[in-house]
């Protein structure tokens, strides 16, 4: 998942948005490292109590774990309420848990879905819009 990461943080640009879905342990967090890594950002963690950190580089990540918004059943009001339009502009927004209500943010994004059995994880990944048809894995 790392190394996955790493191959989308390279060829990430200011404004982008990427949305991660999977269950707990999935390698959500990993993937996001990856990416990190990539931005030359070594220090990713999951922001699940903070909701949101915004990590500071040439290129800055916001990463986004929309978990715990989730329980309440008002994401979307929750995810406003955290005003990402401005900030993102400059970055790379990736949201973990990313909905229908995440979404809406853009109408370019990458969603990225990760199921994991035992021994088994396999990866899904959805180009939405122009921008991320260029992909190269």
């Amino acid at each position: 998942m790392h190394a996955l990461g790493k191959r989308i943080g390279a060829q990430c640009v200011a404004g982008d948005l990427i949305l991660l879905n999977g269950p707990l342990g999935a390698g959500k967090t990993v993937l996001v490292q990856g990416i990190g890594d990539a931005l030359g950002i070594g220090d990713v963690t999951s922001p699940t109590f903070v909701i949101s950190r915004i990590h500071k580089a040439p290129l800055p990540l916001i990463h986004v774990d929309a978990y715990r918004l989730l329980e309440g059943g008002k994401a979307a009001l929750y995810l406003d309420d955290l005003d990402l339009d401005s900030p993102r502009e400059g970055a790379v927004t990736v949201i973990e848990w990313g909905g229908a209500e995440s979404a809406r943010l853009s109408e370019e994004r990458l969603e990225i879905v990760i199921d994991r059995t035992e021994e088994i994880r396999e990866v899904t990944i959805t180009p939405v819009g122009t921008r991320w048809q260029v992909l190269k894995l």
